[in-house]
């Protein structure tokens, strides 16, 4: 059996109705993971993207919303998931929102938001997650940051900040929970062709891509394979770990 096998595994993917949770939730599934998808709400494209998932290896995916700012319905998300499967092995923290704004010009419900969404959201994801992996002895929670928590950029100080807060989050949480077998990671993409990017004007753009080392923007599936890395067996002894998928981006 490839150790990049999931067969028996349950995994949850925050935000997975597009882009990069998309591809997360697809490729786990190609593993043989049992797949929850999510989103704020229950539309008809995630059941559908659930129903999708489940003829990939035969495992059994569902759609269940909750927006993961809020601690009580994250809570009610977790007690789904253990009603239905009895124990969570995988989490990817990926639900998150972007607002550009330079300094003295940013809203404060953009501030709220982001900071609600992108941070609160991890750390309500984290706590209720680790409980219920604990009941199955351990597991792996990845948290998506970006470059731009590393590295910060103009007219992303609000973005900047929630994901270098999802950083530390992540350092912290990987040093708690080790002993309870609970691995925590992060991964910090780079320009990925996402949803998210489409509104970049076509100048930022090419600077942009003019910026990456292996001249080309990232896919998705780019970041879905290192999370099923890290998820997988193959990553057994690490923990605490930010992985730049990049392609050599310099900002």
């Amino acid at each position: 059996m490839s150790q990049l096998d999931l067969s028996g595994k349950v995994a949850l993917v925050t935000g997975s109705s597009r882009g990069i949770g998309l591809a997360v939730a697809t490729v786990f599934a190609e593993h043989g993971a049992s797949v929850i998808v999510n989103g704020r709400r229950l539309g008809e494209n995630l059941e559908t993207i659930a129903q999708r998932l489940a003829q990939k290896r035969g495992a059994k995916c569902s759609a269940i919303a909750a927006d993961v700012a809020e601690g009580g319905q994250v809570s009610a998300l977790m007690q789904a998931i253990f009603k239905t499967h009895g124990r969570l092995d995988i989490l990817v923290n990926n639900a998150g929102i972007l607002r550009d704004g330079l300094i003295g010009m940013i809203r404060e419900i953009d501030i709220r938001e982001t900071l609600g969404v992108n941070v609160a959201g991890t750390i309500n994801c984290i706590q209720a997650g680790a409980r219920l992996m604990q009941r199955s002895g351990g597991g792996s929670i990845v948290n998506l940051t970006s470059i731009i928590g590393v590295r910060g950029n103009k007219g992303q100080l609000v973005y900047g900040a929630s994901k270098g807060a999802i950083i530390t989050a992540t350092l912290s949480a990987a040093k708690e929970l080790a002993p309870k077998g609970i691995r925590v990671n992060a991964i910090a993409p780079g320009f990925v062709a996402t949803d998210m990017i489409k509104s970049v004007p076509s100048e930022t753009h090419a600077r942009l891509l003019a910026s990456i080392g292996m001249e080309r923007i990232g896919t998705p599936e780019d970041i879905a394979d290192v999370a099923l890395f890290l998820a997988s067996n193959l990553s057994r002894y690490v923990t605490g770990q930010v992985i730049g998928v990049d392609g050599g981006m310099l900002l």
